[in-house]
């Protein structure tokens, strides 16, 4: 699924584009344990999440996620902010719950991350 087709779905207010719109996602991620992002994600994922703080970011860059969209209209510190631009990770804003936004990515043909064992 392409980013372009997210940010009308999702009604995604952008707050850091690194990449072009033509980017393809392969999965999606809804979560707020980032040790479970560490355990299970893979690349080309978008990680939907609640938490806005910092670490988000980093657990990002250790897993090659370049898109983090924050649910519940949920706005990031400006350190997390600033901690994208640095390290080239998108970051969006949806008004919508993360339920919804999985639901409505399924929805659209986005799969759910295969499940790998460890």
């Amino acid at each position: 699924m392409k980013l372009a087709d997210i940010i009308p779905l999702l009604q995604l207010e952008p707050l850091v584009v690194i990449d072009d719109l033509d980017f393809e996602v392969e999965t999606a991620c809804g979560c707020d344990l980032m040790s479970d992002v560490l355990a299970f994600s893979q690349e080309k994922t978008l990680l939907l999440t609640g938490l806005t703080n910092p670490q988000v970011v980093r657990t990002a860059e250790m897993t090659d996620i370049k898109f983090i969209i924050f649910v519940r209209g949920k706005r990031p510190q400006e350190e997390t902010i600033e901690l994208a631009r640095e390290k080239g990770i998108n970051l969006y804003l949806s008004p919508k719950p993360m339920f919804e936004c999985c639901g409505l990515l399924y929805q659209g043909g986005l799969s759910s991350e295969k499940i790998r064992r460890i």
